[in-house]
């Protein structure tokens, strides 16, 4: 029967270690090589084979067999800019027709300042969780953590990849916010989360124009110093050029890079408006962009107007795609993030010619890993990889029938609600479209009260358009 396994599992579906995971095999390696009638042998947290499946099983006749012929297997996805906390909890309540900049300072800011541990790793619980279910395997965090060693926590009880980030920002007023000195302290104290493991940690500011130059250059230099990525945030809309051209005379890449903190280590957390120097700069200095669509057609922040992550990705820049939070995009879908930016580069260029679905799974896969730099462990379906895997159901009514080329239809025609089955580093964390380590809906009530609590303690309130009248 189809979405059938060959063999019984394991108690919880989770031992992997000897497993054949079978069905159609979107490689993402060099060669983009799919394989149909495929499957791939996973032994402890590593993939051993990749190859048509009546070989491999004939070889590995001992190994538990995992999905059916019909299924369609890729790469783990990666999300590149997400923010576990503060979103979460109120989900979907900002409205989505406030003034540019309304949204972060009068609602997001004032429910970060109010975030407890216990709220920072319900939060990022409930976040990762939704992620695995939609095929995420990979999290970068976006830098918005109080208590970034509960959201490490969250992502080991759930077997989410990690990379770790907090607080970053130097300015007088606002949560979490301190001396250059008190930033790095923190900063350091994120960075030695990282295990080896599931958990990696990396620099992370808050970015704009809310760090100062002494604080950018410190935290560039103890990135450096760790070897260990960095990012922050800059020019999702067009306040920060204005700022920085007030404030220093320069395009803000510009005036970074007068700073000499730019570099390959660095990921750049959106960069919508950048101008032909800021583009040129980025190129140049090798940094990675992480593109959230979704997030700037929800705030109106003008990614149509020029698509520059498009003229990034087409010069042989570094892109990666990213879903940022729940209530700027609002679901934790890299699929609809990568069919959402296929479109606007056709869209914007009107060409439909220039970017399909094909270039849209890089992104989320093999390019993002790269982008981001961690290629050499994920992004693709190859061996000594480490087993990182996503089967989508093609027995789902919107893949019926399937397409002869199963990443058009894939990008297009489904996305998240067809994961069926998630493995992390050969661990299977989501079985039969649950997260197998704990019962979501156990938790809705601690989060509808955790919500209820925030908004009480920051003044922010639980409104809708149009009022819900109770029966």
């Amino acid at each position: 029967m189809p979405g059938q396994t060959d063999q019984v599992t394991k108690p919880g579906g989770q031992t992997t270690s000897g497993s054949i995971v079978r069905g159609t095999v979107v490689t993402m390696d060099a060669e983009r090589t799919i394989i149909g009638n495929g499957a791939v042998v996973i032994d402890d947290d590593v993939i051993t084979a990749v190859g048509p499946f009546e070989a491999l099983r004939a070889k590995h006749p001992e190994h538990d067999v995992h999905g059916s012929p019909s299924d369609l297997l890729v790469p783990g996805y990666i999300n590149g800019h997400q923010h576990l906390t503060g979103d979460r909890l109120i989900q979907s309540s900002i409205p989505d027709e406030l003034a540019p900049g309304e949204a972060i300072f009068t609602w997001v800011v004032p429910i970060h300042g109010e975030h407890t541990g216990d709220d920072d790793e319900l939060s990022a619980t409930l976040t990762l969780a939704e992620s695995l279910t939609n095929g995420i395997t990979t999290t970068f965090e976006a830098g918005t953590v109080a208590h970034p060693e509960r959201i490490k926590a969250a992502a080991l009880r759930v077997g989410a990849r990690l990379t770790v980030g907090t607080w970053g920002w130097d300015i007088e007023h606002g949560p979490f916010t301190g001396s250059v000195d008190e930033v790095l302290d923190r900063q350091r104290a994120s960075l030695d989360l990282a295990d080896g493991g599931l958990i990696s940690s990396w620099v992370t500011l808050v970015g704009h124009d809310l760090m100062s130059d002494e604080l950018v250059v410190s935290a560039t230099e103890l990135a450096r110093e760790r070897e260990v990525g960095m990012t922050f945030h800059l020019s999702p809309s067009t306040s920060d050029t204005e700022s920085y051209l007030s404030n220093t005379g320069k395009a803000p890449l510009v005036h970074l890079d007068s700073l000499d903190i730019l570099g390959p280590h660095l990921a750049l957390g959106h960069g919508v408006h950048l101008d032909d120097d800021e583009v040129e700069i980025a190129l140049r200095s090798g940094l990675a962009v992480v593109s959230c669509p979704w997030a700037y057609l929800r705030l109106g922040q003008g990614l149509s107007h020029r698509f520059r992550h498009y003229d990034l990705w087409k010069a042989g820049g570094r892109v990666a795609l990213g879903c940022d939070s729940e209530n700027a995009g609002d679901q934790v879908d890299g699929l609809r993030a990568a069919a959402l930016f296929a479109g606007m580069a056709k869209d914007t260029q009107m060409d439909p010619t220039i970017f399909g679905a094909h270039e849209a799974l890089e992104l989320l896969t093999i390019k993002g890993a790269e982008a981001l730099g961690i290629s050499e462990r994920v992004g693709s379906i190859e061996v000594g990889k480490q087993a990182d895997l996503v089967v989508h159901d093609r027995t789902r009514v919107e893949w019926i029938p399937p397409s002869p080329d199963p990443v058009l239809q894939l990008v297009w025609g489904s996305d998240g609600r067809s994961v069926r089955d998630v493995f992390v580093a050969g661990q299977q964390v989501v079985s039969d479209g649950s997260v197998t380590a704990l019962d979501v809906s156990a938790l809705i009530d601690d989060a509808v009260a955790a919500g209820a609590a925030l908004r009480k303690r920051s003044n922010v309130p639980a409104a809708a358009r149009w009022p819900v009248q109770d029966s």
